[in-house]
């Protein structure tokens, strides 16, 4: 698990100071967390590095908060953004909120709402970073199959079955009666059109949601494939590492840091 980073930037010593320790004193050692006291020596910061959350006072020397939040968001690896102010300027909170910002907090600020805040920031971060991983850990061939317009309507409803019963033991035979077809034509309607067998499309898309849960849950191996329906984990191994070229352990390992 790859060490949460928190930044605050405030040209009050004693505000961002205090932040630090309370904050400090809740992660228990387990984020870490630096101070700045201006804009541009964060935009300096973060051009080597990246955060997890962004703590930035409205109004400092030289260039404002909010005005450091526009430059950040047009940047690839963004931070959640929580603003601190001692003003409650309507027009600042609209602002903010336009830039996404997380929290707008104003000053003086209680410890108990700070701490909910940067939780919930820190949250609304992994959500994102866990879609992010799981975007790219989906197959392309399911992407572009997805987008066609062109197939029949036996072998789109052949398909929105099985991609509602994968977790089954689905059979070729119990998809075909469901659209009322013959098994053996089912299956060379499946080659023609998708360009790949019965049993390449109900793999890929196990395989597929094997990796969220791999990704996204605390399942063991066996309870992932009996989830998308393997009957033993010994098979469910060999056909994942067929599809990825890695055991769905090791797929798992490799990609823990991504959170």
């Amino acid at each position: 698990m790859k060490t949460k980073r928190i930044l605050i930037v405030d040209d009050e010593p004693r505000t961002r100071e205090g932040l630090k320790r309370t904050l400090e004193k809740w992660s228990e050692g387990q984020y870490e967390i630096t101070c700045l006291d201006n804009a541009q020596k964060a935009i300096d910061y973060l051009s080597i590095r990246s955060v997890d959350l962004l703590i930035t006072d409205i109004r400092m020397p030289k260039m404002t908060g909010l005005k450091l939040i526009e430059i950040l968001k047009k940047q690839k690896k963004q931070p959640m953004f929580i603003i601190i102010s001692a003003y409650s300027e309507f027009e600042y909170a609209q602002q903010a909120l336009r830039y996404g910002v997380v929290n707008y907090l104003l000053k003086p600020i209680g410890k108990t709402k700070l701490i909910e805040a940067v939780e919930e920031a820190l949250k609304r971060q992994e959500e994102m970073d866990k879609s992010k991983v799981i975007e790219k850990m989906i197959d392309d061939d399911l992407i572009d199959l997805k987008k066609r317009e062109l197939y029949t309507r036996s072998i789109k409803q052949a398909v929105s079955y099985i991609d509602q019963h994968y977790c089954e033991d689905v059979t070729l035979k119990e998809v075909a009666d469901h659209v009322h077809l013959n098994p053996s034509y089912l299956s060379t309607l499946f080659k023609e059109e998708l360009g790949m067998s019965f049993t390449d499309y109900l793999t890929k898309v196990r395989i597929q949601r094997a990796k969220q849960l791999l990704l996204t849950t605390d399942l063991n191996i066996t309870e992932v494939a009996e989830s998308v329906g393997y009957n033993t984990a010994k098979y469910f191994n060999r056909v994942f590492k067929d599809h990825v070229n890695m055991t769905p352990s090791m797929f798992r390992k490799v990609n823990e840091n991504a959170f």
